[in-house]
């Protein structure tokens, strides 16, 4: 009687061992012949959904030929948004495109992906040529990188950097109106503006920059040189020089020799008034011709 309960339980053992065993192999097999889909796209978080559409408009910005019908889409309507976010931003105070981005940060993320391809066009950008000067001065000064874009600066050097942008999507990035940055007062020994001039209350940047700037501390400004030249309808340089020692800084040396933009040194006076009602030039804005 005990032999046949052993023998039995030992069937069972046995029935259950290969069970397990043909089930892992069954699994085993499948794990190679069919590989599990991706997730849904649905599933994805917000941040990851933003971070895939900007791959995809870069992607095409970059000219990849579009392999799927959304893709098709998106290259047909990513110049025509870029156009309109581009004038959105010369057009508008800093504020109203704060709050602009904010409602739909993936708007944001389309702009920066035009932006990159119009770039990809010029033969320096001026972000290198500010990271090339930035390695070859102190690095313990503090930046504050206004309108930073992707981080390039901070990416590239080793001093502490502030980036700010009207939106983030990196911890640290700050996401502000430019013209009213958390910033403590005479903070940083250098502040930039690359290309990023944009709003027509521009003024109020510049105020921004010169109120968290230390004394003796650096200011520099890259423009798209048609917005400075007289002859196109743009600013007069000296006078936006002008406005600009008014401010409280003096100017050190203008770079000229890039076809593709100006770049502005200037650097802030020890003990200076502000001159009040300061005139300042109009920057008309850079628009793009429709292809």
């Amino acid at each position: 009687m005990k032999s046949q309960q052993e023998s039995t339980a030992g069937g069972r053992k046995r029935r259950r061992r290969g069970g397990v065993g043909k089930r892992q192999k069954d699994s085993s097999s499948y794990s190679q012949q069919a590989p599990l889909p991706d997730p849904p796209a649905d599933g994805a978080s917000p941040l990851e959904k933003r971070r895939r559409k900007a791959g995809e408009a870069a992607a095409i910005s970059k000219g990849r030929k579009p392999t799927s019908l959304l893709e098709k889409m998106r290259a047909r309507l990513s110049g025509g948004h870029f156009r309109m976010l581009n004038e959105k931003l010369y057009t508008c105070s800093g504020q109203d495109a704060f709050d602009y981005f904010k409602k739909d940060p993936e708007l944001f993320d389309v702009y920066h992906a035009g932006y990159q391809e119009q770039m990809s066009h010029w033969p320096e950008q001026p972000v290198n040529v500010i990271i090339k000067w930035l390695k070859s001065h102190n690095k313990s000064w503090t930046v504050a990188d206004f309108g930073c874009g992707n981080a390039a600066v901070a990416k590239n050097v080793k001093n502490k950097v502030f980036s700010i942008d009207l939106v983030s999507d990196d911890p640290s990035v700050i996401a502000c109106d430019m013209a009213h940055t958390p910033l403590e007062p005479s903070s940083v020994d250098v502040a930039i503006f690359c290309l990023s001039l944009m709003g027509t209350n521009f003024p109020s940047y510049l105020q921004e920059a010169n109120r968290v700037l230390k004394p003796s501390g650096w200011l520099l400004i890259a423009e798209v040189r048609s917005r400075l030249d007289p002859n196109t309808g743009g600013a007069d340089p000296d006078k936006f020089s002008e406005a600009i020692s008014q401010l409280g800084f003096s100017v050190v040396s203008k770079d000229e020799k890039n076809k593709m933009f100006v770049l502005f040194y200037f650097r802030k006076k020890e003990k200076s008034k502000v001159v009040e009602n300061i005139e300042w030039p109009q920057l008309k804005p850079c628009l793009y011709k429709r292809r």
